[in-house]
């Protein structure tokens, strides 16, 4: 074992070993140290030697350390540097097996998996199956299904009519133009992350927080619910107008009371459907999605008719004769010929048309005045595509309730008395018609885009196919309805288009008497229409109040998040039935239409809001894969959606607003305890006092997480940075964005040191403006710098405003440190950042890193990924990629496979991983077989050993350690001892002078570095930490018996064996170092997960050399540890 080192002296002439040229030292190190002051360094060759199979269970004295057994998991002597982190950091290969098997199910799985469980196990289960949806089956074609309905069948027709082509294109591009910028917005959102089953509500609260989660949620769940009830309003509408007429229960006598039998009839009927879908949606909602297909089938149908019917009119136009009296336009029920009188075998007879306006059907009976003076006319209902009847319809014609529909350009002679007209069949307004009106009521046929993000949890690839879905789906129906506009406008003759019912074709729908080859084509299809949307609104809306139950946000919705064992929400259900009542209770389509507008422009409104909060505040978690987005589009989207708001109902918008508010302050007041990394607690960081007391509430979440700089900073004795590159590197990383703190330590009191701390202030304000650092500077004053950056550590900051992250430079200096402070003092402050929770960055050959005027071309970033501790390995090269310096460098991510981890599905996992974290990345899965240890391995491994003892067994002075290294040389080889024998008899008569004059100095400690060493190292005191005066005789006894005792422990060393435990590390630093070395020796940086530092202090030394070796061979290199808390997720 002697031949397998030798000692060297460090430090004189050219056989001396030195570490670097250029001293590095840590945050934590000491002052600068004299050159002299080497320790001895044993060097070690690469021969063969066994010690052993090194695998013993034994006593360590590192963090986290456990005495039971931990099982076949880490028993492995390649991961034995981290073992004892496994508990709270676990190996990559477990963390991407636990992500590999996430599936993004829709609500209610979970439930049915344990319904199942429930009944047994003999009941076979059936694997639930992985999303396959793609972009037109999954988004597309479930949100044009959404956005035609019943609008568009019912009344767009009479919105061109009576607002005329121009404002109806003015209506139709505010809309369109609302959702699209909300689409764009949503589709940021939705591809920042995955978005699980509960879609718009989900992206909002995630997004706002709880409160506006909550008030926003429960607005959309109402606009939800109220169109389920505009769906069937619009159902029974075309049941009882346009296919069974004689169905309706409620029959009005006399013309002015249709109004109110049609709203009675309404009511029942409407009633009844409710309860019928209801119980089609509670007993099984496999059927809705199922008929889904063929309802987006009849709606697809009836679009194509209507193009048909239009392309026919050009040549062929239908024949559909609109009867006039004078200008008025009648209603075509009572009657078949539009005339008074009649010739019938050369008699004058009257008509039915007479009889609808004279007493009697005499030719001598008293008539109205104005049918009297007027005569009637025949017009085409649909002149036809080339008539030039959209000249007519350019300009609106709006009214008060029981206005006549009138054709202008006809002639006219009023009445006198038009008392009577509101009994006689014309045509009338049944409500007050405006501008403002007709944007509420036609805004629900534009809404629907939530579709796909909605059914997020069924789809392939959700962040590629909400957005090119959902946009493409908008501007389908956005030509859909331009061209409409147009269309009705160029073939439709505008008093048929003012009749809402169509009580001037003889009942039939308007826009059927456009379609080809029939009417009924467009009446079946937007029947089925509607039914199918009816049915979609009542399965969605409970699902969603079922969402917010189950969030705990509002306490008083708790019991609605129960359900079937299956998971269907029955209570939720129930409820929503009784909302749903309410608006059928109104009974009108016109009246329910702006209700729900209000809800789901609010709706749209936050998310805008969401989008541009993010985008502004530039969290690090906002990383869309979808990028043609803005901040200032989304701004726009937001007043657009309030200018609609109240253009539409301003009464309705205050009502919105105030319910919103209202839940808003309640959940506020009751306290919501949930924290999803809002963007308002992102914004709040950047407030006064209000956020501070804010943010003390909780600490911030995952996605609001971004690294909170402590810059540790070591100053030269004249107060300058040591490390200017430190700044640079913390620019890099932080980009201006979020806190940054530089602390630095001067050794003293403040009243003796003032002067000179506001000078260190003043030149690291100049270093941090130089290298374009913005934050604060702290320099303070203490006893010792160990305290000074143990108070940095826990003080920095203000509530809210604190740092998480600590960096600092890699103390290169410790091994010719004479003094043991240095190093000890950057363990010590690496065991303070893990006892405060906080992350911590150690870089290694700091003065190498890139200034800021620096710019990498090609080059890569590798991270070595071998324990999750948060995933901050992961966030710092994306941060760093956003600084020009890095912009250029590809990021490439190791692993390391053990012997029984499978490698291939390893790296699929791990690319799955960051496709779901939005980084781009390399991925390499790097295998490292369990082999013997080597000798090599044990050789430094007892090196180290033997040199820690050496330390502790010599407390002499310089001259006499110097002496004991040349003992230790004749003791270790005949060869070293012959050489060695040699140059001590030669000894230089100075040097004995000198040690004369040394023994009769008094040897008296500085009074707080012995008391500050006393704590740290109490097993290492020696005699000369003894606070006493020597004299000549006194010293020369004490140093010959220290010699003796010394000579026997020195001797001991050569009969030492290593301790298995550090073997097993040292195999780990040595191995990993050599994987590490081949793959990343060429990159610009290497960022490596940093071991936990020794629990027994009596193992700093050893924690040190396992250090050493694991980077030995790499240039830039950045140690990471993290603070226990997860900081990147997948989630939006």
């Amino acid at each position: 074992m002697s031949e397998r080192f030798v000692v060297v002296r460090v430090g004189q002439g050219d056989n001396g070993v030195k570490n670097d040229p250029v001293p590095d030292s840590g945050g934590a190190e000491g002052d600068s140290i004299d050159p002299q002051d080497y320790v001895p360094i044993l060097e070690y060759s690469r021969e063969p030697n066994r010690y052993g199979d090194g695998m013993p269970k034994e006593s360590s004295p590192f963090i986290n350390n456990t005495d039971h057994d931990k099982g076949n998991l880490y028993d492995g002597k390649n991961m034995a540097l981290f073992e004892e982190e496994m508990d709270s950091n676990p190996m990559v290969s477990s963390l991407l097996n636990k992500l590999a098997n996430y599936t993004n199910l829709t609500q209610g799985v979970k439930e049915h998996e344990e319904a199942d469980d429930d009944e047994g196990p003999a009941r076979s289960k059936k694997p639930v199956k992985s999303p396959a949806l793609g972009t037109l089956i999954g988004v597309y074609l479930p949100c044009l299904q959404n956005i035609l309905g019943v609008i568009l069948f019912l009344r767009l027709t009479w919105i061109v009519g009576t607002a005329g082509i121009m404002e109806s294109l003015a209506i139709v591009v505010m809309t369109c133009s609302c959702t699209m910028l909300t689409a764009i917005s949503m589709s940021a959102i939705a591809t920042n992350g995955v978005v699980p089953a509960g879609g718009s509500y989900y992206m909002i609260s995630r997004s706002l927080g709880p409160e506006f989660g909550g008030a926003v949620g429960l607005c959309f769940y109402l606009g939800t619910t109220f169109a389920g009830s505009m769906y069937i309003l619009g159902t029974i509408e075309i049941l009882l107008t346009y296919i069974v007429p004689s169905a309706a229960i409620f029959k009005a006598e006399k013309k002015e009371n249709e109004p109110e039998a049609l709203l009675n009839n309404m009511r029942v009927y409407g009633t009844c459907c409710l309860i019928l879908m209801s119980l089609v949606v509670f007993v099984g909602v496999k059927y809705v999605n199922k008929l889904a297909l063929v309802f987006l089938a009849c709606v697809i149908l009836s679009i194509l008719a209507i193009y048909a019917g239009v392309i026919k009119t050009a040549f062929d136009p239908p024949d559909f004769p609109i009867c006039l009296l004078g200008n008025r336009t009648l209603q075509n029920h009572n009657f078949d010929q539009c005339l008074k009188t009649m010739e019938v075998d050369n008699v004058t007879v009257t008509t039915k048309l007479w009889s609808l306006f004279c007493d009697s059907p005499d030719l001598n009976a008293t008539c109205n005045e104005y049918f009297t003076l007027n005569n009637v006319t025949v017009i085409q209902g649909i002149p036809g595509l080339t008539s030039g009847v959209i000249r007519d319809n350019i300009w609106g014609d709006y009214g008060p309730n029981g206005m006549l529909v009138e054709n202008k350009h006809q002639v006219s002679e009023p009445a006198a008395d038009t008392s009577q007209d509101i009994y006689m069949p014309y045509v009338a307004n049944d409500i007050t018609t405006f501008f403002t009106l007709l944007v509420g009521i036609y805004f629900p046929s534009v809404t629907g885009i939530m579709a796909g993000s909605n059914r997020s949890g069924d789809l392939r690839d959700a962040q590629k196919s909400i957005p090119i879905g959902t946009i493409m789906a908008i501007a389908t129906t956005t030509f859909i309805y331009i061209s409409s506009v147009i269309l009705f406008g160029a073939c439709i003759e505008g008093v048929v288009l003012r009749d809402k019912f169509g009580d001037s074709v003889k009942g039939n729908l308007v826009i059927g008497i456009l379609a080809w080859p029939s009417p009924w084509v467009i009446v079946i299809g937007s029947f089925f229409s509607c039914c199918g949307a009816g049915l979609q609104s009542l399965t969605g809306a409970p699902r969603l109040l079922q969402a917010i139950a189950r969030d705990g946000i509002v306490p008083f919705l708790q019991v609605f998040g129960h359900g079937k064992a299956n998971g269907e929400p029955t209570w939720a259900l129930l409820l929503t039935g009784g909302i749903c009542e309410i608006g059928i209770l109104i009974a009108s389509l016109d009246a329910v239409a702006p209700i729900l507008s209000m809800f789901f422009l609010m709706c749209y409104l936050f998310v805008n809001l969401a989008c541009a909060l993010q985008t502004l505040l530039c969290t690090p978690n906002w990383r869309p894969r979808f990028k043609f987005y803005h901040w200032a589009l989304s701004f726009l989207g937001a007043s657009l959606c309030v200018s609609l708001m109240f253009i539409s109902s301003w009464y309705y918008a205050l009502v919105a607003m105030l319910i919103a508010g209202c839940i808003y302050k309640y959940i506020e007041y009751r306290g919501a305890e949930k924290e999803w990394g809002d963007g308002i607690r992102g914004l709040s960081l950047n407030a006064a006092r209000y956020a501070l007391i804010r943010l003390e509430e909780a600490p911030p979440h995952t996605k609001n997480w971004r690294p909170q700089m402590l810059v540790l900073l070591n100053l030269e004795s004249d107060h300058t940075v040591k490390h200017p590159r430190l700044l640079s590197f913390c620019t890099q990383l932080k980009a201006g964005k979020g806190l940054t703190i530089v602390g630095s330590v001067l050794q003293g009191t403040y009243m003796t040191k003032e002067d000179e701390v506001k000078k260190a202030e003043q030149n690291v304000k100049s270093s941090m403006t130089t290298e374009r650092t913005k934050g604060f500077c702290h320099v303070v004053a203490s006893s010792n710098l160990r305290d000074g950056f143990s108070h940095l550590i826990q003080t920095a900051g203000l509530g809210g405003m604190k740092h998480n992250t600590v960096l600092m430079a890699w103390p290169g200096t410790w091994k010719q440190s004479n003094d043991p402070v240095s190093w000890k003092n950057f363990i010590e402050t690496v065991r303070e950042t893990t006892a405060a929770n906080q992350a911590l960055l150690v870089a290694k050959n700091v003065d190498s890193f890139p200034t800021n005027a620096d710019r990498f071309g090609e080059g890569t970033i590798d991270v070595w990924w071998i324990v999750h501790d948060g995933g901050l390995l992961m966030l710092l090269p994306f941060l760093l990629r956003q600084h020009k310096v890095w912009r250029k460098c590809k990021m490439r991510i190791f692993t390391v496979a053990n012997m029984d981890d499978n490698s291939i599905q390893m790296k699929k996992d791990l690319q799955m991983f960051l496709y779901h974290l939005r980084l781009d990345a390399e991925v390499e899965v790097v295998e490292m077989h369990d082999s013997d240890i080597s000798a090599f391995t044990y050789e430094k491994t007892l090196v180290m050993e033997q040199r820690s003892q050496m330390l502790k067994q010599m407390q002499l002075s310089r001259t006499e350690r110097e002496r004991e290294i040349q003992g230790i040389t004749d003791t270790s080889r005949s060869s070293i001892r012959r050489k060695n024998q040699t140059g001590a008899s030669g000894s230089d008569p100075s040097r004995q002078l000198e040690d004369t004059q040394e023994d009769e100095a008094q040897l008296i400690h500085d009074r707080n570095t012995a008391s500050h060493a006393a704590i740290n190292d109490k097993p290492d005191t020696g005699p000369d930490r003894i606070h006493m005066t020597w004299t000549k005789d006194k010293f020369l006894s004490e140093r010959n018996r220290n010699r003796s005792e010394a000579n026997m422990g020195v001797r001991d060393l050569f009969n030492m064996k290593p301790n298995q435990s550090n073997v097993r590390r040292m195999h780990t630093a040595v191995k990993l170092n050599e994987v590490v070395v081949n793959r990343s020796q060429g990159a610009h940086l290497v960022l490596l997960n940093m071991p936990g530092p020794p629990k027994n202090r009596g193992g700093d030394e050893n924690y040190m050399e396992f250090l050493e070796v694991l980077l030995e061979g790499l240039n830039r290199v950045l140690l990471v540890r993290g603070g226990g808390r997860e900081v990147i997720t997948i989630y939006s």
